[in-house]
């Protein structure tokens, strides 16, 4: 398949019992798009089947003109996985989303040409606190943790940021290969130093 115009990476550490339903919603998705597409499920350490439930799935998946699917293994750790996804990814643009789903994967049109016009941004990320922002289903006391946790790294850090932890953000191709090779963070806590570089490098982030 020639260069994809789309690649998501999926971090996954034990989700073996989510997958499926994930995987199944986003083959959905893609398969309708215009565009040729790439999903690298990037495995970091789990102790469950979340190996063969990735295989299976593409093995169901071969075949399919503009959709692939990829297992990929990582060091531990939601940053290791999500920086080995970026470099290996051969999309345009390359998406992170967690495995959980817990935004809808329609909502990547938002990020994409021609919502989100070619040109105007190196980095877009998906924004829970924007204006026109709807929360769904979290409960209050992890609004209240990730409020005070970005209102810190928005003083110390990113100033201008409102929401660096939701999980869905996208990459220019070129933006993904001038960050993610000075990602040092493997855990959680990498977004914000994903952030850090891409001010850092002088790149144009967009909240969505």
């Amino acid at each position: 398949m020639q260069r994809p115009s789309l690649t998501i990476v999926i971090p996954a550490y034990n989700e073996a019992r989510r997958l499926p339903a994930t995987l199944e919603k986003i083959s959905h998705f893609l398969r309708a798009q215009s565009y040729s597409s790439e999903v690298l499920v990037v495995e970091n350490g789990s102790t469950d089947a979340t190996s063969d439930v990735v295989r299976a799935f593409s093995e169901s998946v071969t075949g399919t003109d503009n959709f692939t699917v990829e297992l990929l293994h990582s060091d531990q750790g939601k940053g290791a996985a999500v920086k080995t996804g970026m470099l290996v990814g051969r999309g345009e643009h390359l998406f992170i989303c967690d495995a959980d789903l817990s935004m809808p994967i329609k909502e990547v049109s938002k990020f994409l040409p021609p919502r989100l016009p070619a040109g105007s941004f190196d980095v877009a990320i998906a924004s829970r606190e924007i204006e026109g922002a709807v929360r769904y289903n979290e409960p209050g006391y992890r609004h209240l943790m990730g409020r005070v946790f970005n209102f810190i790294v928005r003083t110390l850090i990113i100033p201008g940021i409102e929401d660096t932890q939701c999980g869905f953000k996208i990459f220019t191709r070129s933006a993904a290969h001038d960050i993610f090779p000075y990602l040092t963070i493997s855990g959680w806590g990498f977004d914000p130093e994903v952030l850090y570089i891409a001010n850092a490098r002088q790149l144009r982030v967009v909240e969505v």
